[in-house]
């Protein structure tokens, strides 16, 4: 296991090196293989950028996003402009059911509610939206409201799919479902593996929820 100034540096080098992050004004801290981004960057995209590549690197097992988005003067715009642009994004994105979702802008973060039949199609939405200029931050509230399946058939569709894509971790995750929530337990080797997981089970029909309980690193 890493300790945590190797980890802490790993991080920042992992910053250093996506070109799609500014990390000088980005400061990290590790313990116990969890690692705080903290500090600031001009846009919601470089935040989430930034949390995904600290996500990535061997030995990490939680991310903590203490980022502050500050929008440059020539970025800025009002709420009516980034209302108008979610708008037309979400009915531009083919995956995006806009004709559900409902939007509200306040102060640069954007607000997203109604319901969808798959979890896809709510990760859908808020990626079509979270990188648009002039936005601070965005609250993904939409519901997934899927079809009735059996809980048997939920839990194997979602152990098939472990199987086909970690293998390795796939007999370490424990599946439990009832009404359409699933609950993971168990223990895998990386942030990774556990969010193909999770990934796994939001793509198992009938799913409404997920409770990610897994252990990295364990």
């Amino acid at each position: 296991m890493k300790g945590d100034a190797q980890l802490r540096q790993d991080v920042m080098n992992e910053l250093m090196w996506d070109p799609s992050i500014s990390e000088k004004a980005i400061g990290v801290a590790a313990e116990n293989g969890v690692v705080t981004l903290a500090g600031f960057v001009d846009s919601n995209a470089q935040k989430s950028n930034a949390e995904r590549a600290a996500a990535r690197v061997s030995g990490v097992r939680g991310v903590v996003d203490q980022l502050s988005v500050i929008i440059p003067s020539g970025m800025a715009r009002s709420d009516a402009q980034i209302a108008q642009a979610v708008v037309k994004a979400l009915e531009w994105d083919i995956e995006v059911p806009s004709e559900w979702i409902q939007v509200k802008v306040e102060r640069g973060r954007i607000t997203l509610e109604g319901s969808v039949p798959w979890q896809f199609r709510k990760a859908a939405a808020e990626r079509a939206v979270r990188s648009l200029m002039g936005v601070r931050g965005v609250s993904n509230l939409i519901v997934v409201q899927p079809k009735q399946v059996s809980p048997f058939e939920v839990s194997q569709k979602i152990k098939d799919a472990l199987r086909r894509s970690a293998e390795e971790d796939a007999d370490h995750v424990i599946v439990e479902t009832s009404e359409g929530k699933v609950t993971l337990t168990g223990s895998v080797k990386s942030l990774v593996a556990r969010s193909e997981a999770e990934r796994a089970a939001w793509s198992a029909p009938g799913v409404s929820n997920v409770t990610d309980e897994i252990l990295v690193g364990v």
